[in-house]
């Protein structure tokens, strides 16, 4: 019987100042991660649990310091501490904005955004800037490029055919390092192409076998596309 993969979480990678944590990345269940420099901290895919995650690993006062969130799509393993953080952020009186950046038409973000103005407007400490991205332009934050790039992500309607999410891998680059996220996607060029020489390639392999890859990468996908980077990890295996 073929050996199944499993990561052990967290993944941690870091080179000089540039260091980036994986709390976890399970199908269904969560993803969070957080990236920072000696200058910016980043909260990318932050699913259930990231606030318990991050107040184990980090200070009150670190965890107000992030500036930025990345959404790479709208499912609930992606978004689903969002609500969380926003409130912890605010209860703690964060006074500077945070900004979430995320593909346009992702339709979760902008709800539980419009919501939680609802809920804590009145009593909300800090700016919240939402950032549609739809397109593949460079950006600099905290002296970080990022680069965003579409893959090929899709989720089963209710005909049980594969249907197109709004879906974002991210490369970070600093300091003459990068780090390529792509996020959930099915086999697709771009990630490909971003992923190439990078110094560290994050790649889903969450497909369960040949029948799914409409959806998810294999590990064998997803272990050609890490290679061609200096290091990799393969994160979102199935259990």
């Amino acid at each position: 019987m073929k050996k199944k993969y499993k990561p052990k979480y967290p993944l941690v990678w870091q080179k000089d100042d540039f260091f980036i944590k994986i709390y976890c990345s399970i199908p269904n269940i969560a993803t969070g991660i957080i990236l920072t420099t000696e200058r910016s901290a980043f909260v990318i895919d932050p699913g259930d649990g990231i606030l318990r995650d991050l107040n184990r690993d980090k200070s009150a006062a670190e965890i107000l310091a992030i500036s930025d969130i990345f959404i790479s799509h709208g499912h609930h393993d992606h978004v689903g501490g969002v609500w969380s953080l926003l409130t912890y952020l605010s209860v703690m009186k964060k006074k500077t904005p945070l900004n979430i950046f995320y593909p346009e038409g992702c339709i979760e973000i902008e709800s539980i955004y419009n919501a939680f103005l609802q809920v804590y407007s009145h009593e909300l400490t800090y700016k919240i800037n939402l950032h549609p991205i739809n397109n593949s332009r460079s950006f600099v934050r905290k002296r970080v490029k990022i680069k965003p790039f579409k893959v090929n992500h899709k989720e089963i309607d209710d005909d049980g055919n594969p249907v197109a999410v709004p879906s974002l891998g991210f490369k970070f680059t600093y300091n003459g390092k990068s780090i390529c996220y792509g996020g959930d996607t099915a086999y697709t060029e771009t990630l490909v192409k971003m992923a190439m020489g990078s110094d560290l390639a994050i790649i889903e392999a969450g497909a369960e076998d040949e029948s799914s890859t409409d959806l998810h990468m294999t590990i064998e996908q997803a272990s050609e596309i890490g290679k061609t980077a200096k290091d990799y990890f393969l994160v979102h295996v199935p259990d």
